[in-house]
């Protein structure tokens, strides 16, 4: 049987008679009011059990007094509030945490006392109402001010929702209890506002009180005002230090205080100019309040510039450079590339001889996997100095190298800065990678900013926009790498000492896969050696048939592959002793081979030649075909030539015709087609005249070229043979591909001296100036008859030409 209804705007709630009882202690609820309560005591947690079972619906009353902790029946007041449980989480250790929306007031006719909890009958409590609203309407009015005063006067969390609530609220009874319940009254006072059933006189007695809560607020308010008037400067900072003690001290932290400021500026071995700067922002420090926001970025600015390493080198720099041990070093990290190890060497000597050598900025150039960076770390490891390295890729932004000013909200220094910081010492190999790809944009040139970064001449007065006083860089061993040299500012460029770095001959890979990759991949992989063995054959077939690139990062992860499988195998219930891994293995280990060796022709053709081309990931030979028909003298090229082959192209064409004028071949009539195999791929470059020209001369002449010759070369319309790059990578390729005779430019001699010996003993190299020379090496004899064409301007090729060769 219920005791009454209540309308809470989305259903209507039934109020029962018989109500589960939650007593509170030093609180008073009210109706149209959330109030969130904490449950813990067995007799309260039953009851909000048994609510949450019954619908929400519990009875809350307050203790008349609340040192009890398991009150009597008699110990709790009569009248008290039907509310509804809107939320409840279980709280560790048990017990609850709960919001409760007052609904009704309820009187209680008897208090049961089920032993494991307070069970209550009643029935909703009666209310007189006035009989003069316009009496109320104004004492609601009142209230309604005065609590939006008291509000504003106190700290009452949630303030400004109250005081929204209280605007909207129309009925003055609501008006009172929400009023009632943030006012700060004592619970027997709170508690008669709760049981007076008189609405007019439960106003009027609510005014009293709040008329007296706004005097007393407000003259705490002033008191507090006139006190912190009295307190002086002095008093209130030592009161704030006293705080900020307090809290460092609860977090375990220790403060900083001015006085370890001025000992640290004095150890910290700082320039004279940076010391003075560092007093002056310590002075501008104690000056300022905490609380003000230039105080942190103060602090911060000297914490940074104490942490830098002004005078701290590295330990083992100081001791004498070993030579010995320095060669011992690179040789053990780095197989091959002896003339980057030499002048490495050449370097620590002088660096030896000179302690305070301004030294060239090394950088060191090669397409990727050729270990420019790690031929750096073994340099800081020769050197005995401390390793940094700095990724400049795709870096646009000059601040990133200068750093940003202070003005600016979170500013910091630049990458130099902060790897000095990192690493602790004013001495440290630091290795700017990538800098062939730094960029610019609206933000500036970072390539400018790094003149000044890699200028000896300038750099030890380094000023970086965040410290605002010079650093010295001149001790640190700069290293620069790169991929490609054209991309690099010219300005930048000439500050720099260039070492090329060039591919990797096959028995250089086979080595370095031997040496350094397969012990390293197989100790990453768990195992050890006498685990896993790799035969020789199959190193060699991974290096030709799986890999085709300058470096060997294709080839480490091949060798990571090879351990895997090497592990699935010592992994199976029943393992091998150790797995040796043959050629035979390899296919069903990696799949399918990926690459084969460009073969050579077997059946020579007219009009059909072997060039030689360098590529960012090694060298490459090229076929390159040419064939004839009727037409206009057209000349078309095929197989995505860029613009400077097409030219090469063009001279090749105009050489031959030029000579050949005074013979009974019909240019004009004649369309030819050149081709270059690999259509897919890219090619450009002057390398490829010569090798253009010999194919022209094949296809006019009618007579092969022999296909074990590969060549390479830049022509003039005098028929002079260029210099061209790329050498090293060019050979290694006519090697791989079967090639037996190369013909280079004469002024290429020098690059062969890069060349691996057991590639050169393999080879017979014909160093050429003319195109005549090309000729007599291809076997194109010039007949008697027409002399004029044995110039060293003029093909000998163009008087061989006969009626044959126009079909």
């Amino acid at each position: 049987m219920g005791v009454g209804v209540v309308d809470i705007g989305k259903k209507v709630i039934e109020i029962p008679e018989v109500l589960p009882v939650l007593p509170v202690r030093n609180t008073v609820l009210f109706p149209n009011a959330a109030v969130p309560l904490i449950v813990g005591r067995l007799k309260s947690i039953e009851a909000v059990k048994l609510a949450k079972r019954a619908g929400d619906l519990i009875l809350v009353v307050s203790q008349k007094d609340s040192s009890k902790e398991e009150p009597a029946a008699s110990d709790l007041y009569t009248i008290g509030v039907v509310c509804l449980i809107s939320k409840m989480n279980e709280m560790e250790g048990g017990g609850y945490q709960l919001v409760a929306n007052g609904l009704i007031r309820f009187e209680v006719a008897e208090y049961i006392d089920k032993v494991s909890h307070f069970e209550a009958r009643g029935f909703q409590m009666a209310e007189v109402m006035p009989s003069q609203t316009t009496r109320v309407d104004a004492l609601a009015e009142e209230l309604r001010q005065l609590g939006k005063a008291i509000l504003a006067l106190t700290s009452i969390p949630a303030a400004e929702s109250i005081s929204k609530l209280l605007t909207q609220l129309t009925d003055a009874g609501q008006i009172a209890d929400l009023c009632s319940t943030f006012l700060h009254l004592p619970l027997i006072t709170k508690q008669t506002i709760l049981e007076t059933r008189d609405v007019d006189r439960r106003l009027q007695m609510l005014f009293e009180q709040m008329v007296a809560e706004k005097e007393k607020v407000t003259l705490q308010n002033e008191i507090q005002a006139k006190m912190m008037e009295r307190l002086t400067k002095d008093q209130r900072e030592h009161l704030l230090r006293e705080q900020i003690k307090t809290l460092h001290e609860e977090l375990g932290e220790e403060p900083q205080t001015p006085d370890d400021y001025t000992k640290k500026i004095e150890e910290a071995g700082l320039s004279p100019e940076a010391k003075k700067i560092a007093k002056e922002e310590l002075a501008r420090l104690n000056g300022i309040s905490r609380s003000s926001p230039e105080y942190h970025v103060i602090r911060t600015y000297l914490d940074y510039m104490l942490a830098l390493p002004w005078s701290k080198t590295s330990a083992l720099a100081t001791e004498a450079i070993s030579l010995t041990n320095a060669k011992k070093i690179l040789d053990h990290e780095h197989f091959g590339i002896e003339k980057v190890k030499k002048r490495i060497i050449q370097f620590l000597a002088v660096a030896k001889l000179k302690k305070d050598l301004k030294g060239p900025i090394l950088c060191l150039v090669g397409p990727p996997g050729v270990g420019k960076t790690s031929i750096a770390r073994a340099v800081s490891q020769a050197l005995g100095r401390k390793f940094m390295r700095a990724s400049l890729g795709g870096l646009r932004d000059e601040a990133e190298i200068r750093g940003h000013r202070r003005t600016y909200v979170g500013a910091l220094p630049g990458r130099i800065i902060q790897s000095l910081k990192r690493v602790g010492v004013k001495d440290p190999v630091i290795l700017l990678d990538e800098i062939d790809k730094v960029g610019i944009d609206f933000r500036g040139d970072p390539a400018s900013a790094l003149l000044e970064v890699l200028d000896p001449e300038q750099n030890n007065t380094f000023l970086d926009h965040y410290l605002d006083v010079p650093f010295d860089l001149s001790n640190v061993f700069f290293i620069t790498t790169a991929n490609v040299v054209e991309t690099i500012p010219p300005a930048l460029r000439d500050r720099m000492e260039i070492i090329e770095m060039t591919s990797y001959s096959k028995i250089e890979k086979i080595e370095i896969a031997r040496r350094h990759i397969l012990p390293k991949v197989i100790t990453e992989h768990g195992l050890t050696s006498e685990q896993v063995r790799v035969a020789d054959e199959a190193l060699e077939l991974v290096v030709d048939g799986y890999t085709r690139e300058s470096g060997v990062r294709e080839l480490s992860r091949k060798m990571a592959d090879l351990c895997r499988f090497a592990a699935e195998q010592l992994a199976a219930e029943q393992p091998p002793l150790f797995v040796e891994i043959k050629s035979e293995m390899i296919e069903a280990i990696l799949g399918s081979r990926r690459f084969y060796a460009e073969e050579i022709e077997k059946l020579p053709r007219p009009g059909v030649v072997t060039g030689l081309a360098w590529t960012p990931v090694g060298g490459e030979i090229l076929k390159i075909e040419v064939t004839r028909m009727e037409g206009k003298g057209n000349l078309i090229l095929t197989g995505q030539l860029g613009d400077v082959m097409k030219e090469s192209a063009q001279i090749a064409l105009s050489l031959i015709r030029a000579n050949m004028g005074r013979l009974p071949y019909r240019f004009d009539s004649s369309d030819f087609h050149i081709h270059v195999p690999s259509g897919a791929i890219p090619k450009d470059g002057p390398s490829a005249g010569v090798a253009l020209f010999l194919a022209l001369t094949s296809l006019v002449e009618g007579r092969p070229v022999k296909p074990d010759l590969a060549l390479t070369g830049e022509i003039t319309l005098r028929g002079a043979v260029l210099p061209v790059g790329g050498i090293k990578e060019k050979v290694i390729a006519a090697h791989r591909a079967g090639i037996r005779t190369v013909i280079l430019p004469e002024r290429n001699q020098g690059d062969l001296r890069d060349v691996t010996d057991d590639v050169k003993k393999q080879l017979k190299f014909h160093l050429v100036k003319d195109i005549s020379e090309i000729l007599t090496i291809a076997g194109f004899e010039a007949p008697a008859e027409h002399p004029e064409f044995m110039s060293p301007s003029l093909p000998p090729s163009a008087a061989t030409a006969h009626p044959s060769a126009t079909n």
